[in-house]
């Protein structure tokens, strides 16, 4: 194994552990889904998997801004995972990448009309990235 193989792997060692750590500082300290108007939400991975804030704040649609995170209750809420946004990890934070190829504009259209459609049904939305900073 030559030595940019080696360094491509530990780059992302490193990059899994940063992910999992920030994970659980967002469980433990950044769980609540935070109100920006009626029905609309806004928060973490840790407000994302937290059912009983979710169903007592009557979220109903989950719009995930992270395209490798899973839906973790897709039984009791509608989600919508926007795909394609690149992002970069600095320390324990992930940001959208500040590069003509991300271009986050271009999902709005369908943001809008996924948070549109919940609202209609009475419901509310939960709009949420991994560490909570990419929404």
């Amino acid at each position: 194994m030559s030595h940019l193989e080696e360094e491509t792997i530990d780059k992302s060692k490193i990059a899994a552990i940063k992910q999992a750590l920030c994970a659980n500082k967002c469980v433990k300290e950044d769980n609540l889904p935070i109100q920006i108007e009626e029905g609309l939400f806004l928060g973490s991975f840790g407000a994302a998997i937290n059912k009983d804030a979710l169903k007592s704040l009557n979220i109903t649609h989950i719009l995930t801004v992270a395209d490798f995170m899973r839906s973790v209750y897709p039984d009791d809420f509608v989600y919508k995972k926007i795909k394609d946004v690149e992002l970069i990890w600095f320390a324990v934070i992930e940001v959208v990448a500040d590069r003509e190829q991300t271009y986050i504009a271009r999902h709005f259209d369908e943001c809008f009309s996924f948070i549109d459609e919940a609202k209609k049904m009475g419901g509310g939305v939960l709009v949420h990235c991994f560490a909570g900073r990419s929404r």
